[in-house]
């Protein structure tokens, strides 16, 4: 197969990861006789230095004509004003919207290996496999009218939270489609006790469950999803809800595996093309001292082997080789070994392990 993946890297330790990422997915097109191109753009902050915009059009385009697109982070302390009217997360949303990707996956399932490292006793991790599948292009991120005004009672936000009936149909069918492949569970997450968006999202998810008789639906307001993923990670199969609450949820999800720079993100629309990222973000602190993990990325390299190029066997071997390297006791200094492995000592460990 002849592919062209897009770079990304970003800010922060963004091309660091992203390097060991491209490395393993050249091993891999080595190994199985594929042709991957590269070709590296401008994202975030380091595009408002160079052009004065998160998104250039060159990097937009870019990702249109390329297969798929792999991130590494945006943002840092440089550009944290809230005030600015340009930050680098809005190139990150704006990519998503413009490539038309509204579905995120970031399944979340530890490693034996690490069980000692979540916050929880072992047994609450043990059995935990999951997805999660994030609407990522409506809700209160996109909704109008949005922005700031002075009243005479001092000054006022304003946000809005929208959703039409076709977008939630479009990201539940989805979520229902993972659960024929997995354990045949879906929890549809909302707050239908308070907001008129989450109603119609339950019953637009009560519509859907219709044409999947073979899997089943539960309902979970946010609040209580919280505090299961907590007490009772291991019932969920597969999770799906709206931007915000994905947003928030996904994060906490993200310490049953004991560190970010574990996990790793499809963004996905109705073409093959998606964009795949580490969950983790910039962490500017340890930016350039080559200790960042790259497992993140790494791994979000082998989501876009699965979804976007509709190699299977290149991606289960990418996911074989890390778990080999974490069985084996190669750890990066997040995941606290007393001598612990750097950014490219980790790629290497993986990439050892590809046979």
């Amino acid at each position: 197969m002849n592919a062209h993946i897009a770079l990304t890297p970003g800010d922060g330790i963004g091309p660091e990861v992203v390097d060991e990422a491209r490395r393993t997915l050249e091993a891999v097109a080595a190994k199985f006789g594929h042709s991957f191109a590269f070709t590296e753009h401008l994202l975030g902050g380091c595009a408002i230095d160079r052009h004065g915009t998160a998104l250039p059009a060159d990097t937009l385009a870019a990702a249109r004509e390329a297969d798929a697109v792999l991130l590494g982070a945006v943002g840092g302390p440089k550009w944290d004003d809230p005030q600015a009217k340009v930050r680098p997360e809005q190139g990150l949303l704006a990519i998503r919207k413009e490539l038309g990707l509204y579905a995120n996956l970031r399944p979340v399932r530890p490693h034996p290996a690490l069980a000692a490292l979540s916050p929880l006793k072992p047994e609450r991790v043990a059995g935990v496999d999951f997805v999660v599948v994030r609407e990522l292009t409506g809700g209160l991120y996109f909704g109008t009218p949005k922005g700031r005004e002075q009243t005479p009672q001092g000054e006022r936000a304003v946000d809005t939270l929208v959703y039409t009936e076709g977008e939630v149909r479009r990201i539940v069918r989805l979520a229902f489609q993972l659960a024929q492949q997995r354990r045949k569970l879906v929890t549809s997450v909302d707050k239908a006790n308070v907001l008129e968006s989450s109603r119609l999202w339950r019953k637009v998810a009560l519509g859907v469950a219709k044409e999947f008789p073979d899997v089943k639906l539960e309902h979970q307001l946010v609040d209580s999803c919280a505090m299961r993923l907590i007490t009772h990670a291991p019932s969920f199969d597969v999770i799906v809800t709206e931007n915000m609450f994905g947003d928030i949820l996904t994060d906490e999800a993200a310490v049953l595996a004991g560190s970010l720079g574990l996990l790793p993100s499809a963004s996905l629309g109705e073409s093959r093309r998606g964009l795949y990222e580490p969950i983790h973000g910039s962490a500017p602190d340890i930016a350039g001292k080559g200790i960042a993990n790259p497992t993140g990325t790494i791994l979000s390299a082998a989501l876009l082997l699965r979804h976007s190029l509709g190699l299977e066997t290149e991606a289960r071997a990418i996911e074989a080789a890390v778990q080999a390297a974490l069985d084996a006791g190669q750890f990066t200094a997040d995941l606290g070994p007393k001598a612990p492995l750097s950014t490219v000592q980790m790629g290497a460990a993986i990439r050892e392990r590809l046979g």
